[in-house]
């Protein structure tokens, strides 16, 4: 059997299983108004395929293109994102009583952010299908990235992000040329607006899990997870978790591979984390329910994560109920505190987002839930220069002769 560049063969409704045509460019299922998932023939590529197949090609997600929805390399609009480092944390794991603590670090990625991930497939598909103008809700990051593709890719773009947006990404969106407007609000805000918009102009929705194909650039963060050790998975991995596409996207990655026969049965339990003040995926799931309920008066430093209410709520609880992970909140006082934690143990400072993940696997290992022998992977899911408030800054006076005073510890040169 030749090999194909996509093995993409439909779109399937995540609750009601119709499918769909690919060739046709459509956000939800016209029924369900849920997302849509999609899907590739794996038989196929089992016989074609194998991990062996990656082991030369570039650095980037686009080497798992056989998963991904382009049709052709020549369609792919890209600025080399992706294959992000899989570091070991040696000082923090001893700090948290966890031997190997890893971190998937996307900072790196264009943009500033994991959002990077999704607008490669997202615009590149759209741009496929025909779309000449998009428009989206955001926090921030994604805003930055798919105004960012966009502009790459020729397509004009609406952004409508809240006024508490991080600044760095509304600059971001605007140095690419796109329309960008704040409320006074918060994302659900912005996603009214972006809806009327779309229902006025006919530009194309793509808000989060309003169309298909974010999610398969967010399913390559497990991908590289599984490459990266190897073609095994870790015991643990903690996300953050705001509209909750790239929890989602590890898990559909990872079950993927797991049809092909590439990784073992058993895979990672997954944990969502969200801070205290907006954490409605932790709620039902303590609860034991399918769906969340709108999370009111949300606050808190970890802005990507403030989503009161995900479209795709119910995915990110099947992902973690099939895993037996858990849902779990942690406070802005620890998000804070993990950040400096972290910078000055391991040189590595996450965004406030990451740092949840790291105060969440401390408060799991001291209540047992994670074993000192586990392998645990953290996500951080952005630069910490997008939130340069939340960068502590210390410093010290020079003295009135002019002179530094000698560091308190110091062995000299």
């Amino acid at each position: 059997m030749t090999s194909r560049f996509s093995y993409l063969t439909h779109l399937e409704c995540s609750r009601c299983t119709e499918t769909f045509e690919p060739s046709k460019l459509i956000g939800v299922c016209p029924r369900c108004k849920t997302p849509l998932l999609a899907r590739y023939d794996l038989a196929a590529l089992q016989k074609t395929g194998s991990p062996r197949s990656f082991a030369d090609r570039d650095p980037s997600l686009w080497r798992y293109h056989e998963l991904l929805p382009a049709s052709s390399p020549e369609a792919i609009v890209t600025l080399g994102e992706g294959m992000t480092p899989l570091l070991p944390l040696p000082a923090l794991g001893e700090s948290i009583g966890i031997e190997r603590l890893l971190v998937k670090d996307e900072g790196g990625l264009p943009t500033g952010s994991f959002k990077a991930r999704g607008a490669t497939t997202g615009v590149t598909r759209a741009k496929e299908l025909g779309v000449t103008a998009l428009a989206m809700p955001t926090n921030g990051n994604a805003g930055a990235a798919w105004s960012v593709y966009s502009a790459r890719a020729g397509l004009q773009a609406c952004i409508v992000m809240p006024e508490d947006a991080p600044a760095i990404t509304r600059r971001e969106c605007s140095a690419a040329g796109a329309e960008l407007y704040l409320v006074d609000g918060l994302i659900s805000d912005a996603g009214r607006l972006v809806a009327d918009l779309v229902s006025r102009t006919g530009w194309f929705e793509a808000a989060t899990l309003k169309e298909p194909y974010r999610l398969e650039g967010k399913k390559t963060m497990g991908l590289e997870i599984a490459e990266q050790l190897g073609w095994r998975v870790p015991d643990v991995i903690l996300y953050p978790t705001g509209g909750g596409v790239g929890l989602i996207g590890i898990f559909k990655g990872l079950r993927e591979l797991q049809e092909l026969g590439w990784i073992d049965e058993k895979l990672p339990r997954l944990v969502a984390v969200q801070a205290s003040g907006c954490a409605p995926i932790v709620e039902a799931f303590d609860r034991g329910a399918s769906s969340s309920e709108a999370w009111q008066d949300t606050s808190t430093v970890a802005f990507g994560i403030n989503v009161p209410k995900a479209l795709g709520d119910f995915l990110v609880l099947d992902a973690v109920y099939a895993t037996g992970g858990c849902a779990v909140a942690v406070d802005d006082q620890d998000i804070l505190s993990e950040l400096r934690t972290m910078a000055r143990l391991e040189g590595l400072i996450p965004c406030p987002e990451g740092a949840a993940t790291v105060a969440a696997a401390r408060g799991l290992r001291e209540s047992g839930w994670i074993d000192a022998g586990e392998e645990v992977v953290l996500l951080n899911t952005g630069a910490a220069v997008i939130y340069p408030e939340s960068l502590p800054v210390d410093f010290g006076s020079v003295s009135k002769d002019g002179r530094l005073p000698a560091p308190e510890a110091s062995s000299g040169p």
